[in-house]
This record gives structure tokens, C-alpha cells and sequence, in this order.
């Protein structure tokens, strides 16, 4: 519990908080790793394979979960006025789903879709909530979302909202992630700025945050919103 005070008291004293979340925020509750959504067989998907897999393995699964806790204690600071943004590289959508407005997600995500033969866009994460794979109702071909039509690439827009958040951070939460895509966005950081670490397990993280939590997320902040309650 002192670890979470310390925490607390970092909040508390930070006026520009980002987030970093992974996989790590997403599948206590039932998500995915990016490896197991768009690897199949040890094979990358590819835009013009047969796809039909993509739907069982990811969608149905995406669908079938909600945002965890960590996702609405991260829109309730930023409703707070405390947190900036998330930099994510996540493509689950479930901070956008639990209600945060500033999301980046560096990697694109099911929000970001377009058509594999005319290259129309079909943006928003609703259009995946189907039985079916959806198709351009212009010429019928397939939609793809962004990291399969960009061969799992960057989404620039979200990279530069990224390196303005963080370059402006005087608080890092890094939760459940354990790269920090270097020259991406994490090399713009302040070199002041306080890092905190929230990962059951080692990351490359683990040597230059101030604080290092080794617990899953949901029940570190479930334990910083008593504390935090407490201290109102």
C-alpha cells in the first residue's frame, strides 16, 4: 500500500500525466496480445490473404470483452483534468469504448478501416460489431482495419499527438507494455519527467522508472481510487 501512496502523491503533484498501455491493460479482462490477433500459424497476415480467420480469432473475442477497470480509472484522470493522454499500441479501441477522448494509437487500431480495392474509408470501431466481414458498399471489396492494410505500420497522425503529449509530461504512467518504441515518441519525453511503472512482471522499464508497482493494473488502481477517496 505504501507503493500506492507513492503513487497517489505523484498524481496529486503532477499537473500533465500521459499514459503508455500495451497489451498488459486489456487482457486481464479478457483481450488479446497483438501477436495472437494478426499471427496465425507463426505467419503474419497479409492484405490479400483470406482473412476469414481474422473474425473468430480477434473479433468475436473483441467483442466479447469490456473495457478492465485501468480503462475507466484512466478517463476518470482525465476527466479529472489530470491525465493529457494515452499513447497506446493497443488496436482493441477499449479506451475509446470506456469513454477517454484523447487516445493515441500509434499502431492504428479497428477505428481506422478502409477499403482493400478502392481505398474508401470506413472509420469507427462499430463497423467490425457484425457477423460478417464488412464490405465497401461502393464496390464490395474487403475492408480491412489499419494494421493489416498498412502491414502492421504506424499511424502518423497518432504518432505526433504522442510526442506533443509526452514531450510535455511531468508524469509517466507505464502500464502493461514493455517497449517504449524509442525514437517513436518516448525519446521526445521530458528528461525530467517522473516515471511510473505498473507491470506484474520485469520490462526494459524497470531501470530507469522512479516506481515500480509489480501487480496487475485493475488492482493497482483499484487501490489508488480508496486512497485517493480517502485523501478527498
Amino acid at each position: 500500500m505504501d507503493q500506492i501512496q507513492q503513487l497517489a502523491d505523484y498524481i496529486d503533484r503532477s499537473s500533465c500525466i500521459v499514459a503508455t498501455t500495451g497489451a498488459g491493460i486489456s487482457v486481464p479482462g479478457g483481450g488479446m496480445t497483438y501477436g495472437q490477433m494478426f499471427f496465425s500459424g507463426g505467419r503474419r497476415m497479409r492484405p490479400g490473404d483470406d482473412y476469414s480467420s481474422f473474425l473468430p480469432t480477434y473479433l468475436d473475442n473483441m467483442f466479447s470483452y469490456k473495457p478492465c477497470y485501468s480503462h475507466y480509472a484512466l478517463r476518470d484522470l482525465e476527466a479529472e483534468g489530470k491525465l493529457t493522454g494515452i499513447i497506446t499500441t493497443n488496436v482493441d479501441c477499449m479506451h475509446t469504448i470506456a469513454g477517454s477522448i484523447n487516445v493515441a494509437e500509434i499502431q492504428g487500431s479497428l477505428q481506422v478501416n478502409c477499403c482493400a480495392d478502392c481505398g474508401r474509408h470506413y472509420d469507427g470501431y462499430e463497423i467490425w460489431d457484425k457477423e460478417n466481414l464488412p464490405r465497401c458498399e461502393y464496390c464490395g471489396g474487403e475492408i480491412l482495419p489499419w494494421p493489416l492494410y498498412s502491414h502492421i505500420g504506424l499511424w502518423q497522425d497518432d504518432v505526433r499527438k504522442a510526442q506533443k503529449w509526452i514531450s510535455k509530461a511531468d508524469l509517466i504512467l507505464v502500464i502493461g507494455t514493455h517497449g517504449n518504441y524509442g525514437g517513436v515518441y518516448w525519446d521526445y519525453r521530458r528528461k525530467d519527467s517522473a516515471i511510473v511503472q505498473i507491470n506484474p512482471g520485469h520490462t526494459g522499464f524497470d531501470r530507469i522508472a522512479d516506481l515500480n508497482i509489480r501487480d496487475d493494473c485493475d488492482t493497482v488502481f483499484k487501490k489508488l481510487n480508496e486512497i485517493r477517496t480517502k485523501n478527498r
